[in-house]
């Protein structure tokens, strides 16, 4: 699969779902940035930060790796935070993510 094929799906605070071309590698914050969605991403993907944080659907839970330590001490800073929350830095886009689906979460605009 080429990275043309690949794409993610966001849905931003107001209820918009809009699905954008993402590439292999790339953190999913990047690719929501780079795409010009309303992310602060403030540390730029270090992890000293919570402002990427994200809901990812259900069904994708079990198709990325369990948060980390790091993420898990920056997610307590975040707010409303969720079962399904992760910060989207720390996720990187892989062909088995294709079609993943977030939401973005308050803080993050």
């Amino acid at each position: 699969m080429s990275d043309d094929d690949l794409y993610i799906y966001v849905t931003d605070r107001e209820g918009h779902k809009q699905k954008v071309d993402a590439l292999s590698g790339w953190r999913i914050m990047e690719i929501i940035r780079d795409n010009e969605l309303p992310i602060k991403a403030e540390c730029g993907g270090c992890c000293s930060c919570a402002t990427c944080h994200v809901y990812v659907a259900p069904q994708w839970l079990d198709k990325i790796p369990p948060p980390g330590e790091e993420e898990v001490e920056m997610l307590d800073e975040a707010f409303e935070v969720e079962d399904n929350s992760r910060l989207s830095c720390q996720i990187l886009m892989h062909s088995d993510l294709k079609g993943l689906e977030v939401t973005l979460a308050p803080g993050t605009e």
